[in-house]
């Protein structure tokens, strides 16, 4: 139910020091002490038999991965609000975070990822949903979840075309807080 992500240098592992974490009573575990048992998987990945992973774009209907479209619409927007963040002191790396937004963005609003079904409640195709638990539908012929919607896909989705839209059209950046000053 509750995630906490502590980051810190990421070349050592340390433990968050939350008050209270040792009395917490859910499932816990360090990213650089990946509970596979827990999140299903196996210490060698699956990357390695997809292939060439860098020149072409994902494939939500490959035989060894689930691809969560749902992450790649969160990442997205927030490569766009790190590029707005950055152009104030390093208009380099501000544009390639910018770039690099636009470019999930761009793939992310088209097929196999747009829903264009009419019949079909969801936006954002191919999001995860809960894979520990079994919950994810794997269609007929299918070996890894893909084809369904999630809200927090859409959501996200709607959210980064949006603030891309009000970007390209030079109104006010919006923030949690407010617009920016």
């Amino acid at each position: 139910r509750f995630v906490v992500m502590c980051t810190g240098p990421l070349n050592r592992p340390k433990l968050p020091a939350i008050p209270g974490i040792e009395d917490f009573e859910g499932h816990t575990f360090h990213t650089s002490r990946w509970d596979y048992e827990y999140t299903g998987g196996d210490h060698g990945g699956n990357l390695h038999k997809l292939g060439d992973i860098i020149s072409k774009p994902a494939d939500p209907f490959n035989d060894h991965e689930p691809v969560d479209s749902s992450a790649a619409a969160i990442a997205c927007q927030g490569l766009i609000r790190m590029g707005k963040y950055l152009e104030a002191t390093d208009k380099t790396a501000a544009k390639k975070y910018f770039q690099a937004g636009l470019t999930v963005l761009d793939r992310l609003l088209e097929e196999p990822y747009l829903g264009t079904d009419p019949k079909h409640q969801g936006l954002l195709l191919h999001s995860v949903y809960h894979r520990p638990n079994g919950w994810d539908h794997i269609p007929e012929g299918q070996k890894v979840p893909c084809g369904e919607a999630c809200q927090w896909g859409d959501y996200h989705l709607r959210e980064a075309a949006l603030l891309a839209q009000r970007m390209a059209e030079n109104k006010p950046y919006l923030t949690f807080f407010g617009p920016a000053k």
